[in-house]
């Protein structure tokens, strides 16, 4: 996985969560929330994005990388 590039990788059918890991914005704003996504064909890799901009590209990054940003992908109900 170390060698792929992960936004070469095709994003078709990948099935993002629920949106989770909200918060950040003042008391009158609405929430932003993430979601994440395994990447289809993809052992390890994940897509991350943003509720409040589903059109936008998502972010893509190793279980690893995940782990070292304290994200863990079982609070999305996913296994790493």
């Amino acid at each position: 996985m170390r060698d792929t590039n992960l936004y070469e990788l095709d994003l078709t059918g990948a099935e993002f969560t629920r949106p989770a890991a909200c918060g950040g914005n003042p008391p009158d704003a609405p929430e932003t929330c993430v979601t994440l996504a395994p990447i289809p064909g993809a052992d390890g890799a994940y897509a991350l994005g943003d509720s409040k901009r589903p059109d936008a590209e998502p972010l893509r990054f190793t279980a690893a990388e995940l782990r070292a940003a304290g994200i863990d992908p079982a609070r999305f109900g996913l296994s790493a």
